[in-house]
């Protein structure tokens, strides 16, 4: 069976992986020496950040009981969210670390594909990738909200 690849991982507690739909990488023609590189890098990165997700996932779901109080506590939300833009910030720069690390296997002409197309770009990518506004619980991520950073497999 082939395998494409998405980015993936978002900031639950499991694996999370993002949607195959818009993959990107898929549309590479990677060899299969590719695609197992590519897949312990995504491994690593996952074990790597394990940590983190959890703090982020724990720190969300602080922040999300601070705004569900009667009456909220203006400076403990202020600090749920510094820690919580500190460990997307970590977050983002594994990521970041990942995708220079993928580009490494990839051919020149597939890395000038990769260029061209949406991969690494647009609504959901990012630290604040689907993020929304104040809702029944606040600003920030609500229930099933948040970015996919690093790297998944779609099989």
């Amino acid at each position: 069976t082939s395998q494409a690849f998405a980015w993936g991982p978002g900031f639950g507690k499991g694996r999370g992986y993002g949607s195959c739909r818009d993959a990107g990488l898929e549309r590479l023609n990677l060899t299969d020496e590719q695609k197992v590189k590519i897949e312990a890098l995504q491994d690593a990165n996952f074990k790597a950040t394990k940590t983190t997700r959890e703090k982020i996932f724990d720190k969300s779901v602080e922040l999300r009981r601070l705004w569900l109080q009667a009456n909220p506590d203006k400076n403990k939300i202020s600090d749920a969210q510094k820690e919580l833009r500190t460990l997307r910030d970590e977050m983002e720069d594994k990521t970041t670390a990942l995708q220079l690390e993928v580009r490494k296997v990839l051919t020149p002409e597939q890395n000038e594909k990769l260029a061209n197309s949406r991969w690494g770009r647009g609504p959901g990518f990012g630290p604040r990738g689907g993020m929304r506004g104040p809702g029944e619980f606040g600003p920030g991520p609500g229930p099933g909200s948040g970015p996919g950073l690093g790297m998944g497999v779609c099989q």
